[in-house]
């Protein structure tokens, strides 16, 4: 697939607000190649895209009040409306899936980089169509043809600590299907699927890190262009062992 990859932080991008052409920030602190995949933490789509929430009158529902535990029940209740079903709880711990069919922490409401106290950022309405727009809004201004990530830290059921993971994929095969083919020692490979999105998102948050300030980078090296979307990664119920 490659030779050799390098991580580019992209620094010098404000602090968004919604409304801003996160775009034309990108474009501003960015040489972009032909190829290269931007990774954009979700919560720098989010904030442009509106979906930021004040706790402010929030009122707690008898559900929220009986999870939240020791923690601030406003912003569990703010979790339940963003799950369409909950999968694990332990108060104040709360797994649930989305409305777009991500199983994680919280449905990925998080405090953290939010617009202050008592703030919360929530996921894009649609991570897919975010990573379109921006890879069509970049384009145009910087005429180049680039692969775009919307990336998340995740959980995973079976490992301690969080990575990132593709929420919205645009311009990029998110998975790469080895099915059928052969190993060098001529095994026939049988349900091998790598989630190279995922992947990349990992290895661009290397470089953004949770308390750089970094909300943008790209990954330089990949012949990775294709079509797919973030949906492509999502586990189907039937075959997920957890649930």
């Amino acid at each position: 697939m490659t030779g050799e990859v390098r991580v580019l932080p992209l620094r010098g991008i404000p602090e968004l607000e919604e409304g801003d052409d996160l775009a034309a920030h990108i474009a501003a602190v960015a040489e972009l190649e032909p190829g290269d995949v931007l990774v954009v933490a979700q919560k720098a789509v989010s904030k442009v895209e509106g979906r930021v929430v004040s706790l402010d009158g929030v009122e707690p529902s008898p559900k929220a009040l009986e999870l939240a535990g020791d923690e601030d029940p406003r912003r569990m209740e703010v979790i339940l409306r963003e799950s369409k079903e909950l999968v694990r709880t332990r108060p104040p711990l709360v797994i649930a899936e989305t409305r777009h069919g991500f199983v994680c922490a919280s449905a990925g409401v998080d405090a953290s980089n939010a617009k202050g106290p008592d703030t919360l950022v929530l996921l894009p309405h649609d991570p897919d169509a975010s990573a379109r727009a921006l890879r069509d809004r970049l384009r145009e201004l910087a005429g180049v043809e680039v692969g775009v990530i919307v990336s998340d830290s995740f959980g995973r059921a079976w490992r301690r600590g969080t990575t990132d993971v593709a929420l919205g994929v645009a311009g990029v095969t998110p998975l790469l299907d080895l099915r059928g083919t052969r190993d060098t020692a001529g095994y026939e490979l049988h349900t091998t699927e790598i989630a190279v999105a995922d992947e990349i998102a990992g290895a661009a948050e290397l470089v953004l890190g949770k308390v750089e300030g970094v909300p943008a980078a790209i990954v330089r090296g990949l012949d990775v262009a294709g079509d797919g979307s973030g949906q492509d990664l999502l586990m189907p119920r039937e075959r997920d062992l957890f649930r």
